[in-house]
């Protein structure tokens, strides 16, 4: 032996002019020849019994490599003998020493072993393609892409999002075709990386012919389901089999793309469209290993928009119900009455906001804004439920608001499975002269707001009583006043005015604040601006918003 530096029951073998060192079962360096610790710039001590990769091995940028992506690591967990370069093994003064390297399993009394012999070499660029991506890494980016897509329920922000993964870490351009819900294909996205940034060609975007059955090409394989594949702008310079050809033929020419990867978008039960990255200036073609990992990112795209869309879907039928539920206004001689309901904005389900306004046998109007407890069909259906008791008690009882009230709060608990409920119940009727009185009580609702029509804006109040459902019997009372000539009654539900931030005294005022300057509008636009201005950003309530306004003059 020469050139040795080792623990007594540990030998190396005569290895020449190269640096050696043997490494246990577990990593850690055991030995160490002469010549090794010199290229190395270190001491017997400053190595045995420090795990090798965490000691020596770096990248040529002097960064940590991962374990997963050191192909001398691959060599010693796979105990076979393999070579290579590219890798540099950090000095003891800091500098770092380019090497080519061998490892080889090696037999040591007390076990296994690794031996790995290596002299300076010199750093040889990584060429690195997605086909030849690390699996550390291409299970960072799927990670990454689940993560992020999975994390919207918008369909804009999700393609968004998937050219921030995609480019330029996979390819220059990305486009990206959806089937819409009726079976039209559009082109939602080309967008192309340059100097830095994600640059978006909406001159490429639009409609795309449908996809025929006889078509073989790649992007109409893909639309129907199909494996994905790989193409180039001499795929479709043949005569075109379908329109679908002929624009495949114009992107590929206007975007200079030489080398392209096409993968199907599927939901759980239809195909969603195609996802296609292409290379222009990067000059390495798309290879068949890179397949797998584009399937991969289509899968997880995949079952974001199934989400997304599901969402929507819900979404839509919820507001059409909620629409369907809140009736149509009476025409008032005289009085104006608008309406508007505004359903969360993160909810796909209806929820138990509601307004009401009919004619009583006595020749008054009644009006009630109301909150059911729940965001969700059963709060729909009490929703329901209450107003038709509701419009049935008022109908057949020649009471006061209260006196309704009492009687609905005390079929509530009998009738209905409903938890509990506010309201405002009132009844307007023309008088004294040519006036209008309102009379209403209150079941732990917000106030009514009263505003008149220069812009003055007060909270009218009548005898604060329980809300419905509680089971406690208590007096309910009434109130009453004659509203002034052009005046606007607002009844409302506390979506309009709370906030997790804020109390409800702050949402109180800014929305007397912003209705007493809004005075001036009618009433559609002064609804509008309400629920624009007022509503809090971090409310995730529905809003529902019944207004009234007098005539200024009588006869108008």
């Amino acid at each position: 032996m020469r050139g040795q530096a080792a623990a007594p029951s540990n030998a190396l073998p005569d290895v020449g002019d190269l640096g050696a060192y043997v490494i246990d079962g577990t990593g850690r360096i055991v030995a160490v020849n002469d010549h090794g610790l010199r290229l190395l710039g270190l001491g017997l001590g400053e190595l045995v019994g420090r795990d090798h990769h965490e000691a020596l091995h770096r990248g040529a940028d002097g960064s940590t490599v991962p374990r997963a992506q050191c192909p001398l690591m691959d060599a010693v967990v796979s105990r076979t003998a393999c070579s290579g370069a590219g890798l540099c093994f950090l000095r003891g003064d800091g500098l770092l020493l380019p090497v080519c390297w061998t490892a080889t399993p090696y037999s040591l009394a007390d076990g296994t072993a690794t031996l790995v012999l290596f002299h300076p070499g010199e750093v040889v660029p990584e060429v690195r393609t997605p086909g030849a991506m690390p699996e550390l890494e291409r299970l960072a980016l799927l990670a990454e892409t689940t993560a992020s897509l999975t994390s919207t329920l918008n369909e804009e922000d999700i393609v968004d999002r998937l050219a921030a993964l995609v480019l330029p870490r996979l390819a220059d351009w990305m486009v990206v075709d959806l089937v819409d819900e009726i079976g039209d294909t559009w082109r939602t996205r080309v967008v192309e990386h340059r100097d830095g940034r994600a640059v978006r060609h909406p001159e490429l975007e639009g409609p795309i012919p449908a996809v025929t059955a006889q078509s073989r090409l790649p992007l109409s394989r893909a639309l129907r389901g199909t494996a994905a594949s790989l193409a180039g702008p001499e795929v479709y310079r043949d005569e075109p089999d379908s329109g679908i050809a002929v624009v495949q033929r114009e992107l590929f020419a206007a975007t200079g793309m030489h080398s392209a990867a096409i993968a199907p978008v599927r939901g759980a039960r239809e195909v969603l469209g195609a996802l296609t990255l292409g290379r222009g200036g990067n000059p390495v073609p798309f290879a068949t290993r890179d397949l797998s990992l584009l399937e991969d990112i289509t899968r997880r795209a995949g079952l974001a928009l199934s989400n997304s869309r599901l969402y929507q879907r819900q979404r839509r039928v919820s507001e059409t119900m909620q629409r369907h539920l809140l009736p149509h206004l009476p025409d008032l001689p005289g009085v104006r009455l608008h309406a508007a309901y505004l359903s969360a904005p993160d909810a796909s389900q209806v929820g138990g906001d509601w307004y009401d306004a009919f004619a009583l046998p006595d020749g008054a109007t009644a009006l009630v804004i109301g909150d059911v407890v729940g965001h969700d069909l059963e709060a729909a259906a009490g929703m329901a439920q209450l107003r038709n008791m509701l419009r049935a008690l008022a109908w057949s009882h020649d009471s006061p608001p209260s006196g309704v009230v009492d009687r609905l709060d005390h079929a509530v608990g009998r009738v209905t499975d409903l938890l509990m409920a506010t309201l405002v119940l009132g009844r307007l009727v023309p008088g004294p002269g040519a006036g209008w009185t309102w009379t209403w009580t209150n079941a732990g609702h917000p106030p009514p707001l009263l505003v008149t029509h220069d812009g003055r804006a007060d909270y009218i109040e009548a005898p604060h009583s329980l809300l419905l459902g509680t089971g406690a019997t208590a007096a309910r009372g009434d109130a009453s006043v004659v509203l002034p000539p052009g005046s606007t009654l607002l009844l409302y539900t506390d979506g309009l005015i709370e906030s997790r931030a804020l109390g409800i005294d702050e949402g109180l005022a800014r929305l007397r604040r912003h209705a007493a300057a809004l005075a001036h509008h009618d009433l559609e636009a002064l609804s509008d601006r309400l629920l624009e201005r007022v509503r809090p950003q971090d409310n995730d309530d529905d809003v529902a918003l019944l207004a009234l306004r007098v005539p200024r003059h009588p006869g108008r």
